[in-house]
């Protein structure tokens, strides 16, 4: 099988795993409401736990995270490390803009940490220690997941993985414009904080 269609059907898989919507389909599955029509309108696990239901929105979060990983696992055991990124990326922005929800899906958190884990797990404790520690701090989930994305980056190319860093970056800008509006909010003071209520 020659490079460019190893790499084609890496992304294809990758994108088809990814953009699996789990927050609608778990939530559906439980007799919930369809989590578009509430909160942020987002398909991810923080817009599930919106519905009151911690445990599913774990649930989200978990398989929203292990798709990139499976995704990655599955193709670096096939075709190697080159193919793995790819998946990768494509994992992503399957989850991002997922084609069976006119391409409007998660923010891409969970599915970050999720590749983190299949590709450089090292790098996962690196985002999740920065992501805690940021948390504890301002007690902005947003604030420390953008904070987080913008610096594990630097942790990767760190570790001595380039190409890794590369696709991070690209995924870290990503990130950031998904959050477009929680920036905003945070900009203006009225973003809410971890633990509030109303």
């Amino acid at each position: 099988m020659s490079a460019p269609l190893v790499l084609t059907l890496s992304f294809a898989f990758g994108y088809l795993l990814g953009s699996i919507p789990f927050g609608l389909v778990l939530t559906k599955l439980a007799g919930g409401p369809d989590v578009r029509s509430i909160g942020s309108g987002n398909i991810g696990a923080t817009n599930v736990l919106r519905t009151g239901r911690k445990g599913l929105a774990a649930a989200t979060l978990l398989c929203d995270a292990f798709k990139g990983t499976i995704a990655v696992l599955i193709v670096a055991y096939f075709y190697g490390y080159d193919a793995a990124l790819v998946a990768g990326l494509g994992a992503f922005l399957g989850h991002v803009f997922p084609v069976w929800l006119k391409f409007k899906g998660g923010k891409g958190v969970a599915t970050y940490i999720g590749l983190l884990i299949g590709l450089i797990w090292p790098a996962a404790l690196i985002f999740i220690g920065i992501w805690l520690l940021v948390a504890w701090l301002s007690r902005y989930s947003s604030l420390a997941a953008l904070v987080a994305a913008a610096l594990t980056p630097i942790g990767i190319l760190g570790l001595g993985e380039p190409k890794a860093s590369a696709l991070f970056f690209l995924l870290t800008i990503i990130t950031w414009v998904m959050h477009r509006a929680n920036i905003s909010r945070l900009l203006n003071g009225t973003e809410g904080k971890i633990g509030a209520k109303g």
